[in-house]
């Protein structure tokens, strides 16, 4: 069995559906801070705990045969990580720690970590790569690079084998599930719940960037990509030990304004916009090389075109105008 922690979340619940059609039995653990429970498949083995619970996880190891760990249970508003960076340090490493300390005492060796392109903080160069030195320029970034860093040791010092994924801008969704978030914390929902008509304008944080059009420019890649991703990276442990890395984008950059003008032919709306000050934390230019990937997961995406993303969160969206709560 494969525990997915997060499995009510945007992410975790279309690689719960994801692992579930591929043959796999999945326990499928949230604490439904933010997630949904009707979004969980309804073959999953549902477990409603934190992962900073020790008892309850390390009961839940004892109760189910794990054999590995997909660990995507996070906070991720970058914005929101400079005003709450305790909650963004203890939900993200503190208890994800306890975690992989109660999945060893119970001889579970592997496990896949959800991680961001956050890591690499303002690049040294574009694009790229997994060795592109990190740095972090907000505490959300901090705290992923941080939990690298511990699996590093960890399969240094203790029975564990594991592949960090660095996700780049994660958007669309799958045939019945999709991205739920009040409010929408990523760009393309955001633009999403613009062209619905939950909000009245898009906020555009900074136009005097130096890129083309002064937005900054983003790689996006689909979220099924991403879930595809993590199964293969399953199988990659099967035969590689140790600690692995690998970026996870499309390595094509738009800038803010390309998306919204690519979400206005999409969806036939005139997404308004309102231009903002710049936000602390959001880089310039970050686009991905994903080669790694290509090359040792033998994963490459199948969604590669920003109307892709745009067009299958909007349909989605047209098809749950309420999000979950109209399941």
């Amino acid at each position: 069995m494969i525990l997915v922690t997060g499995a009510a979340g945007y992410i975790g619940s279309i690689l719960t559906e994801k692992l579930i059609d591929s043959g796999y039995q999945v326990v499928a653990l949230d604490n439904l801070s933010k997630g949904h429970r009707s979004a969980v498949h309804k073959d999953a083995v549902f477990v409603k705990a934190d992962i900073g619970d020790r008892p309850a996880i390390n009961g839940l190891f004892q109760n189910y045969t794990i054999d590995a760990v997909m660990h995507l249970a996070a906070d991720t508003e970058v914005e929101r990580s400079f005003a709450e960076p305790y909650h963004f340090f203890f939900n993200n490493v503190a208890s994800p720690l306890n975690l992989l300390d109660c999945m060893l005492s119970n001889n579970v060796g592997t496990f896949i970590f959800s991680s961001s392109a956050a890591v690499y903080g303002e690049p040294a160069e574009i694009p790229v790569s997994e060795v592109t030195p990190t740095c972090p320029i907000n505490p959300y970034g901090e705290t992923k690079l941080m939990f690298e860093k511990i699996l590093h040791w960890f399969s240094r010092t203790k029975s564990l084998n594991s592949v960090a994924l660095r996700y780049f801008n994660v958007a669309g969704a799958s045939a019945c599930l999709g991205e739920d978030h009040k409010p929408a914390s990523t760009l393309i929902a955001a633009i999403i719940d613009v062209a619905t008509g939950n909000r009245d304008f898009l906020p555009v944080f900074g136009n005097d960037y130096d890129t083309k059009d002064g937005t900054c420019i983003r790689d996006f890649i689909h979220v099924v990509d991403i879930a595809d991703a993590h199964i293969k990276a399953l199988q990659y442990l099967q035969s590689k030990k140790g600690f692995h890395i690998f970026n996870l984008g499309n390595g094509d950059g738009y800038s803010v304004m390309e998306v919204i003008e690519a979400a206005r032919k999409v969806t036939g709306k005139s997404i308004p916009v309102k231009l903002c000050p710049r936000r602390p934390g959001d880089p310039v230019n970050v686009i991905s090389s994903a080669s790694l990937a290509r090359s040792e997961l033998h994963w490459k995406p199948s969604f590669p075109k920003i109307e892709n993303l745009i067009e299958s969160a909007w349909i989605w969206q047209n098809q749950h105008p309420q999000g979950y709560n109209d399941f």
